[in-house]
């Protein structure tokens, strides 16, 4: 019988013990050589903390605002499909873990479990993560579907105009399931002579000539704040903001898209200057630890979204297992603060990490 879990990546060999490969690999892997998978995490650990001390830290607060929506944490849980695959509960069990631990869940689009079931499973608040059809009036029906079940954002993710290479999934002939929230608009069962049925399903489903323009489009079909995921660079940010989104999640859909595309950890404060405080920025990728979100908010972030860890607590434990990953980040993080001086969130500055161009910077 394997160990308790004391800490979050723990959870990833509970998951690996569990699942089928083909299932495992579809959560772990990441495209062609998978560089920026691992960078995700490396880039964290070459940060360094730069600790206050003498300061009152018998009480801490790590509750924060996002879009007016106050949680506990600033840890959110990042759209992750297929859930279903992990375990029997889907997204259904995630989606009451979010609920205990007082925070917002993004449901997938790709969600297993249907938009109504995840909707009606417990009292909280929850955004639904957009990917846009190449027919834009089926498109607008689950936009308007998901304001109407009482989702508070959405979360367009603009980084797949085309699924990345992951070659786990073609090895394994990754099999797409069926997805019954979208019986009546399109087929999700695409079969493939060569490869992952996944990635024929996004190139015959995913519309790949959207543009910044097409933000207007999406505000003019819904009243809910638009959020986009997947920048990575300053000059998008800036776009972001002229095209009138509410907030922006720097991703690189967790080295999953375009391999060697920076960690995002390190562009997250590049993204941060130039939104100019408009916007609020929120990051995912590679956060493991505690410590991870501290760094990020030092950096500027809002709140950070996991992925991966709420999956494999899922696959390992059902949704005990996913309140235990979110109950975990969290002491970390709140014995980060004590440790750091900073009794609230807003204590946490830029002052309180040193990044390591800046420790190259200070060797010249």
């Amino acid at each position: 019988m394997a160990p308790e879990p004391v800490n979050v990546r723990e959870f990833q060999q509970l998951a690996k013990e569990k699942l089928p490969k083909m299932y495992y690999d579809f959560y772990a892997g990441g495209a062609e050589d998978e560089s920026t998978l691992k960078e995700n995490m490396e880039a964290f650990r070459r940060i360094t903390l730069r600790p206050r001390v003498l300061v009152d830290v018998s009480r801490i607060n790590m509750s924060t605002n996002i879009l007016g929506y106050r949680i506990s944490a600033p840890i959110m849980i990042a759209p992750t499909a297929f859930q279903k695959l992990a375990h029997p509960q889907g997204e259904v069990g995630t989606a009451k873990a979010a609920a205990a631990s007082n925070t917002i869940m993004v449901l997938s689009f790709n969600s297993s479990c249907s938009f109504e079931e995840v909707a009606s499973s417990c009292n909280a608040v929850r955004f639904f993560q957009l990917y846009v059809h190449k027919r834009r009036d089926v498109t607008a029906a689950i936009v308007e579907r998901a304001e109407k079940l009482g989702y508070k954002a959405l979360v367009v993710t603009v980084d797949v105009p085309r699924i990345g290479r992951r070659e786990a999934d073609i090895r394994n002939k990754m099999v797409s399931p069926k997805l019954k929230n979208f019986d009546g608009l399109f087929s999700t069962e695409h079969k493939s002579d060569t490869g992952s049925s996944l990635e024929t399903y996004v190139s015959q489903t995913r519309d790949a000539s959207l543009q910044w323009k097409d933000i207007a489009w999406f505000k003019s079909i819904t009243n809910l704040p638009i959020l986009v995921k997947g920048i990575l660079t300053g000059e998008d940010a800036i776009k972001a903001v002229e095209a009138g989104v509410a907030g922006i999640i720097v991703s690189n859909h967790g080295g999953r898209q375009l391999d060697c595309s920076p960690a995002t950890i390190s562009v997250l404060e590049e993204v941060v200057h130039a939104t100019k405080g408009k916007i609020p920025v929120l990051v995912d990728g590679g956060v493991r630890r505690g410590t991870d979100i501290f760094k990020a908010l030092a950096l500027g972030a809002q709140a950070i979204l996991v992925g991966r860890p709420v999956v494999f607590g899922l696959a390992a434990k059902g949704e005990a297992g996913v309140r235990q990953v979110i109950e975990m980040l969290k002491t970390e993080l709140e014995l980060t603060m004590a440790l750091s001086g900073c009794p609230t969130v807003k204590d946490i500055t830029r002052n309180h990490v040193k990044t390591e161009r800046e420790r190259l910077l200070s060797m010249l």
